[in-house]
């Protein structure tokens, strides 16, 4: 028997997506600060500290302020919220993508219970879903993995919903089966899979390939999501868009000439 809310679910839009929540009378939502988009009547949002979970209840006041300091240390607020359906029949709740990307559906309870992911991946769940914190455990992947030694973790029986960006493939390695990664293009993975961080090799690699220094492996057996657009690599792009030397770049002589430079 599942411990967790049961909700339905549908997925909106293509670049900018939302994700629309139904709950039944007494089924609760929780979800990030700045994430909700609208609800329909009956529908009762309430601010709470953690995630509302069954762990962070456990310890009373000081379980759940400890549950919400680890939230600090994985990016996030010290708040969630959550949103209760308090009246009569159906009604709905949905939350937005906070950039272009694609929102993944995830079934905790298909994956033992458990999944890692990046630090600013989740983005709602079933009331009782707990969003942790992860620690890398070898120092190599804590300093040079690109999430640093402290990931998510999100454990349960039910929904939860993360968002990454650009276009997601889910791959499923075999046991025995290995894939390199850019660090950043690493979204979340089960529980059963190993996660590395491997040095590149050749000197020309490492100062003409543009990739980094590292790459993270990842060993099956398990299931792995990864992004085509990181974040950090977007931001890059806009920041290096926005400076005055890679306007005029864009431009040429002739944006240069219209510019009146």
């Amino acid at each position: 028997m599942k411990t967790n809310h049961e909700i339905d679910y549908f997925i909106h839009g293509e670049e900018m997506q939302l994700v629309e929540i139904e709950l039944d009378p007494n089924e609760t939502a929780v979800a990030e600060a700045g994430s909700f988009m609208y609800m329909e009547n009956g529908i009762q949002m309430e601010t709470i500290f953690g995630d509302g979970s069954d762990k962070s209840a456990a310890g009373g006041i000081f379980g759940k302020l400890v549950g919400a300091g680890k939230r600090l240390l994985t990016g996030e607020s010290l708040f969630m919220t959550a949103y209760t359906h308090t009246g009569i029949g159906k009604a709905k709740v949905a939350f937005a993508s906070p950039y272009p990307g694609k929102i993944i559906p995830i079934d905790l309870s298909e994956y033992n219970g458990k999944i890692i992911c990046q630090k600013d991946a989740f983005l709602c769940a079933a009331k009782g879903v707990s969003v942790g914190i992860e620690f890398q455990r070898k120092l190599g992947t804590g300093l040079f993995g690109g999430e640093g030694f402290i990931m998510q973790k999100l454990e349960g029986d039910g929904m939860a919903f993360c968002h990454a960006g650009g276009h997601i493939m889910k791959r499923t390695l075999q046991a025995g089966e290995r894939l390199r990664v850019d660090t950043g293009c690493i979204v979340a993975y089960t529980q059963t899979i190993n996660y590395n961080i491997e040095f590149i090799g050749g000197i020309k690699n490492k100062l003409f390939g543009g990739e980094g220094f590292f790459y993270a492996t990842l060993d099956g057996p398990g299931e792995v999501w990864l992004q085509t657009l990181p974040i950090s690599r977007l931001a890059s792009r806009i920041l290096s868009y926005g400076s005055v030397g890679g306007r005029k770049e864009e431009g040429g002589i002739l944006g240069s000439f219209l510019n009146g430079d």
